[in-house]
């Protein structure tokens, strides 16, 4: 059986973010055995297996942030120590050791470079620099370099001339309503029943102050979930907009019941996202056959394929709600989710990299 060590994510059970996802449904596979590196700050319960495959903790350490540079390398110098010589490399953070590891015949590296890093507004000019670089030698040394999105791989032949292969994310996990217990089916809103709907990160490239400023002007009912407290942006949102009668700022919501009620039961979503690729939470909602107001980038119009309603500013946000939005491009959206973006089909994309020309170790 064929041997997959997964690096460069907080670890599973998945609990934080889309790679985690990813990987949790990576692992679901008969025809590979995974090791998965996972951060033991992250974790109280640290389990031995979880889904046939094999948890490895690296103590100390934390996988995001300048940490996740000495994350990565110490969780790739102890797989490889350990035999592994097939690696699935989760971000560009671990790269330095790339040069060093393909120097040793019959390894298999392949990464997946998330979505452009280095152009997040988040950064500075110093992470930038860093994180760009990191990616020019992960693109270097890797066997095969994967993208979320057309538009990053695009990017990657035209700035590397190489090849880069696309596989996003699943997102049929969302409405897998066989897990939902028929008592969560159903939630009253205390907003009323006809809302919009909205979950995000709360940072500045994901516009949530474009939303939030539109939302209140027009007077549609909004319903948004994010980490308000995180940050000064998003706390400075929460106080401007919190007690907007039409707007209800919710905490992060982890439990997949209660965002499917949210999800289900919405009238539409809004999706704000500008730089990353494709996002898991856009793929998620497409889903659930809905109507997708999303900010214009080409990113999103990739992911979508060109259907759902697009806006870049609070007039243009505020026009597209003053039309009828009723749901009739949902559908449309609902068959590009099911054709691309299900997890059995991403499953295979992975492990097919793996397989072509490959050895098993």
């Amino acid at each position: 059986m064929q041997k997959i060590c997964v690096i460069g994510t907080v670890g599973v059970p998945a609990s934080y973010g889309g790679f985690e996802t990813l990987v949790d449904k990576l692992i679901e596979s008969d025809a590979v055995k995974f090791t998965v590196y996972c951060s033991s700050r992250h974790y109280i319960e640290r389990l031995v297996s979880y889904k046939n495959c094999q948890l490895v903790y690296i103590p100390f350490l934390k996988a995001n942030g300048v940490m996740s540079i000495f994350y990565d390398i110490v969780s790739i110098i102890h797989a490889f120590v350990g035999g592994h010589r097939n690696f699935l490399v989760l971000g560009v953070s671990g790269a330095l050791i790339f040069p060093l590891l393909k120097l040793v015949p019959r390894v298999r590296l392949v990464t997946n470079i998330d979505g452009l890093e280095w152009r997040r507004s988040k950064w500075g000019k110093p992470a930038k620099f860093l994180l760009r670089f990191f990616e020019k030698i992960a693109v270097k040394f890797s066997d095969s370099i994967i993208a979320d999105n057309d538009a990053i791989s695009d990017y990657v032949r035209s700035e590397y001339h190489c090849g880069c292969e696309t596989i996003a994310y699943g997102g049929d996990h969302a409405v897998d309503v066989r897990s939902l217990s028929q008592a969560s089916m159903h939630v009253d809103q205390p907003i009323g029943k006809r809302y919009a709907f909205g979950l995000c990160r709360i940072e500045p490239e994901n516009n949530v102050h474009i939303i939030l400023e539109a939302f209140s002007k027009h007077g549609e009912q909004l319903i948004f979930v994010g980490n308000w407290n995180n940050s000064e942006y998003g706390k400075d949102l929460y106080r401007r907009f919190s007690n907007n009668k039409n707007i209800l700022l919710l905490d992060p919501i982890y439990c997949l019941d209660s965002l499917y009620n949210y999800r289900n039961n919405c009238s539409f979503y809004v999706h704000g996202h500008s730089a990353g690729g494709t996002n898991p939470s856009l793929v998620e909602m497409m889903h659930f056959g809905k109507s997708i107001v999303a900010y214009d980038c080409i990113f999103n119009r990739n992911t979508m394929e060109n259907h759902g309603i697009y806006f870049d500013t609070v007039e243009s946000l505020y026009q597209r709600l003053s039309l009828s939005i009723d749901g009739s491009d949902g559908e449309a959206l609902l068959q590009v989710a099911k054709r691309r973006y299900v997890w059995h089909i991403v499953r295979e994309q992975y492990i097919n990299l793996f397989s072509k020309d490959l050895f098993s170790v």
